[in-house]
């Protein structure tokens, strides 16, 4: 399997959107590069602040969109991490709200509702379109079908 350098990616997202606050992006995107299954790939990846408030400044999380389903880690300071996996038949829904200086993204699942704050709100155009069309894609690579209403 090639190695990918999730680092890599997440500094050039950093670089090209430079009033995204997220701190120790090397140390979270270690915690992806554990997860990744034999013949993932990465896609995309992006961090920002894990918590629906622009206050929390000290929750960083990391983002990535493989060919397979979207990761979130955030490593804790002290130890231990925490990891979701989201797969294409646990995904609902993809929402983008772009402030005065920053972007809101809310990854809604079956289970959950991940919000990532404080991303550069010039990035919530790049966002959406790199979710938004992987998950488009996997859903009808695997047959997903959702019911509308209840």
């Amino acid at each position: 399997m090639k190695k990918i350098n999730i680092y890599a990616a997440l500094s050039t997202f950093m670089h090209k959107y430079p009033m995204t606050v997220a701190w120790r992006v090397k140390a979270h995107a270690k915690i992806i590069e554990k997860h990744l299954n034999p013949g993932e790939e990465v896609l995309y990846a992006f961090a920002g602040q894990k918590g629906p408030e622009f206050y929390e400044l000290f929750y960083t999380g990391v983002i990535v969109l493989t060919n397979k389903r979207i990761l979130v880690a955030t490593k804790r300071f002290v130890w231990g991490y925490f990891f979701t996996s989201i797969t294409p038949d646990m995904f609902n829904d993809f929402k983008v709200k772009v402030g005065l200086i920053w972007t809101r993204v809310y990854i809604d699942t079956i289970n959950e509702e991940i919000i990532i704050s404080n991303v550069d709100k010039a990035a919530a155009n790049e966002l959406e379109t790199a979710v938004t069309e992987q998950m488009m894609k996997l859903s009808k690579e695997y047959g997903i079908t959702k019911k509308r209403g209840r």
